[in-house]
């Protein structure tokens, strides 16, 4: 593989977030040429739009028809021949000969100083290119309406046949995380399955003798599992297959056998705990035997441990696919933080997504924010707005890395690039919103 991650494991320094987030980039590339040569049909189905939120869309949607299907009116109104606004009148008058609604178009034709009566959406009639808002006319009397000649130009408030979208031309282009909106563009089309790529199967388990799982008696030393819920969460909005291995105990025979299995059944495999410096040494060992994987320290906080790399294909499995992996810290933020980072962007290339990265927008620091240069940091906050409308960002207190806390009250990141230093009160910075990606 042209970008092995064992290159990481030479590096005296910590990873810059960038450059880690481009190596895994250029390693999930690898995974995807490599898939090529697989051709499995299976890697294509055929979803409901009702079940298709948030799946990948596998190719082109082109549009079965043109839309709109005919030209119609932009607005409720009067429908006329615009040739009669060429006249040097200051007023034009005419008289109304019957009404258009929306699916059920006027039959006949409108002829010079006549007019229809036309409710947004409906087909414009023969004789007519021009609408005349009804908040602009007065009548005259019942069946005869008057407006100012300046008030519009020939051809407005219509809306002509194909001008959203031509018959055959793309509606939705390949690659799509497929939102709301597009669902109900499918739907307008007359389309009720779309064509989306298959669910990527994501195996998760935590590592580490003192997790217990919820609902069971807590023993001296030992702490819930937090982790595998926060990640089937985090997998749940992207709509993926999860396979939950539960808790693994922290010893070579066990952790190897789980690792086997996960790589048995997915095609990605998340675990959490055990690559901190010092913990991780038969972890490492043990991906040495079964892949390619390299343990990180990347300039950020919270998230500096982390493991990344491929599995060999297991034996006898079929396709024949590696399995991308993920060692992520065992703190719960960072877990989180790091998954953010580094692990949905992954997910979205490895399944075919065209847009991998969430968009950034910025607020005004309501309170100072300590930050030492040398390492990007992702601290928790609330955003709101000032008694100025101006959008406002403030900590949700303590940020350290095993704080749930912290996570749970906040609604976005406050992202502190890693040249950056303190930030003062009424600075603007970057800010990631939770919803829709959390």
């Amino acid at each position: 593989m042209s970008h092995s991650p064992n290159q990481a494991i030479l590096l005296t320094s910590s990873l810059h977030v960038d450059d880690a987030r481009k190596a895994i980039a250029a390693l999930v590339e690898d995974l995807i040429e490599e898939s090529k040569t697989i051709n499995d049909p299976a890697d294509v189905e055929t979803a409901a739009l009702d079940q298709a939120i948030n799946r990948i869309l596998a190719a082109d949607l082109l549009s079965p028809i043109d839309v709109p299907a005919a030209d119609n009116s932009a607005m409720d109104g009067f429908a006329f021949d615009g040739k009669c606004l060429d006249t040097n009148s200051t007023a034009i008058t005419l008289r109304v000969v019957g009404t258009a609604l929306a699916g059920k178009p006027f039959e006949g034709s409108i002829g010079p100083g006549e007019c229809l009566k036309i409710m947004t959406g409906a087909v414009m009639p023969a004789g007519c290119d021009t609408v005349i808002p009804q908040e602009f006319t007065s009548a005259k009397d019942e069946n005869v309406i008057e407006f100012k000649q300046d008030q519009l130009r020939p051809g407005e408030n219509r809306r002509l046949r194909g001008e959203d979208l031509k018959k055959g031309k793309p509606a939705i282009a390949a690659g799509r995380l497929l939102r709301p909106s597009d669902l109900g563009l499918a739907a307008s089309l007359g389309i009720a399955s779309l064509p989306v790529k298959r669910k990527l199967k994501v195996a998760i388990l935590s590592s580490g003798d003192e997790l217990c799982a919820p609902g069971q008696a807590l023993d001296a030393g030992s702490i819930y599992d937090s982790n595998r819920y926060s990640l089937t969460g985090l997998l749940n909005r992207l709509n993926l297959e999860i396979i939950d291995c539960g808790i693994v105990h922290d010893d070579p025979v066990s952790l190897k056998q789980a690792f086997i299995e996960a790589a048995s059944k997915a095609d990605v495999l998340i675990s959490s705990g055990g690559v901190s410096v010092g913990e991780a040494d038969f972890t490492k060992q043990i991906m040495q035997e079964l892949g390619d994987v390299g343990f990180w320290k990347i300039a950020m906080r919270p998230g500096r441990p982390m493991a990344f790399g491929v599995l060999k294909p297991v034996s006898g499995k079929f396709p024949a696919r590696k399995t991308l992996f993920f060692g992520l810290p065992g703190n719960p933020v960072a877990v989180m933080v790091t998954f953010y980072q580094f692990v949905r962007a992954a997910l979205l290339q490895l399944n075919g997504a065209n847009q991998t990265e969430p968009p950034l927008t910025q607020a005004i620091a309501e309170a100072p924010i300590r930050k030492k240069p040398g390492r990007t940091e992702f601290q928790r906050a609330i955003l709101g707005r000032g008694a100025d409308g101006k959008p406002t960002v403030l900590l949700t207190g303590s940020q350290g890395a095993g704080i749930l806390r912290s996570m749970s009250e906040a609604n976005c990141f406050v992202i502190l690039a890693h040249e950056q230093g303190n930030v003062a009160a009424g600075d603007w910075v970057d800010i990631a919103l939770f919803d829709g990606l959390l």
